[in-house]
């Protein structure tokens, strides 16, 4: 397995480690609930160093990625813009960040368990479409770390003179932190205010460290998951994969149709046909924990699976989203989902289980 930058200072955490995307990664230090709760109420810090980056530059940068990804590129430089890769037929490849510098310099952030498959995939798709374009797989020269939680931004300005109170949600920009630069995002997986910090390795330790002594609290994946389900944010080989197309996983906000895109066309005869599945959200009436992949019924009949389900931190019943057949969508509905041998009743809602503290 890999390991990251922060390696050794998980184990002087006291972090239990396992294996993720192929990195050996800590999924607690002190405890999920304990961890979840400290990123609600104060500030989190997350080491992601296994995400991948892949730079794409040159005199077409701007069209290339515009036509890779659903969302559409913002025209003002240091923007982040997020969208999602698509096969031709309108499945995901991947979703990520964009990282607009200029027309010519466009940082692309993938999940770490896709790194390869989406550096193959753009250099693949560069040969059919012939543009004056290099990429660049950059993410052996990069760590990161993310800062979350609405301490953030009073933890950071310890450590900057740049005035962060700028920095709107998807600003970033290259700034001194302590003695080393950083390019520094106003971003986040949490549903919280926060940054995404990208530096080299060392310079990663040492503000890893910083932020620590801070204040911030050092979470693990277990967290970083049920932070990102409860703000209802999707996760690749859940709620978007290669079978499932962003129609279905109810992330039309990262569509933009006036604009051409790989796998548009398939996306335009999917919503005219109508959808026959997507993606919904459930509160479990009875005790027990949906897991994914465990099966959902109505009236005896297999309607879909779950996708992801916790019974998370603060909140008052177990929660769960899962892809269902149409009809059954509608607010109110009664399900049963299968765990293990007994059947546990839950009710089709809303999928606000947290009101989102991004910055204004």
């Amino acid at each position: 397995m890999k390991r990251t930058a922060l390696f050794e200072n998980h184990l002087q955490l006291g972090a239990k480690m396992v294996e993720y995307a192929g990195y050996e990664m800590p999924v607690e230090y002190a405890g999920l609930t304990v961890e979840h709760l400290a990123t609600r109420q104060n500030c989190g810090i997350f080491d992601v160093s296994h995400m991948g980056e892949i730079l794409v530059t040159g005199k077409q940068a701007r069209d290339f990625v515009n036509y890779a990804m659903t969302g559409k590129l913002r025209p003002d430089n240091m923007k982040m813009n997020y969208g999602l890769f698509l096969y031709g037929n309108g499945t995901v490849v991947d979703d990520l960040m964009a990282y607009y510098y200029s027309p010519y310099k466009i940082l692309l952030v993938v999940n770490a368990s896709n790194l390869d498959k989406d550096y193959a995939w753009l250099t693949e798709q560069n040969k059919e479409w012939k543009m004056d374009v290099e990429i660049t797989n950059i993410s052996e020269d990069l760590s990161q770390i993310a800062l979350q939680g609405p301490n953030a931004a009073k933890l950071l300005y310890q450590e900057t003179d740049y005035d962060i109170n700028r920095m709107q949600l998807f600003d970033f920009d290259e700034m001194m932190l302590g003695q080393d630069m950083f390019i520094v995002s106003r971003s986040g997986y949490t549903g919280e205010d926060g940054f995404e910090i990208y530096g080299k390795g060392q310079a990663i330790q040492k503000l890893f460290t910083k932020l620590i002594q801070n204040g911030a609290v050092p979470c693990g994946l277990g967290a970083r998951d049920t932070l990102r389900f409860e703000a209802n944010l999707p996760l690749y080989g859940h709620e978007i994969a290669d079978t499932i197309t962003p129609l279905e996983a109810t992330l039309t906000f990262a569509i933009d149709f006036s604009k051409d895109f790989m796998g548009k066309a398939a996306l335009l005869k999917q919503k005219e046909e109508g959808l026959k599945r997507k993606i919904v959200a459930l509160e479990l009436q009875d005790r027990g924990i949906a897991r994914a992949d465990y099966e959902v019924e109505k009236d005896g009949q297999k309607i879909g699976s779950v996708t992801t389900g916790y019974f998370v931190p603060g909140q008052e019943k177990p929660l769960a989203l899962a892809m269902l057949d149409a009809p059954y969508w509608d607010l109110g509905t009664e399900v049963d989902i299968r765990i293990r041998k007994n059947l546990v009743r839950a009710v089709i809602r809303n999928k606000k289980f947290l009101n989102k503290k991004y910055v204004k």
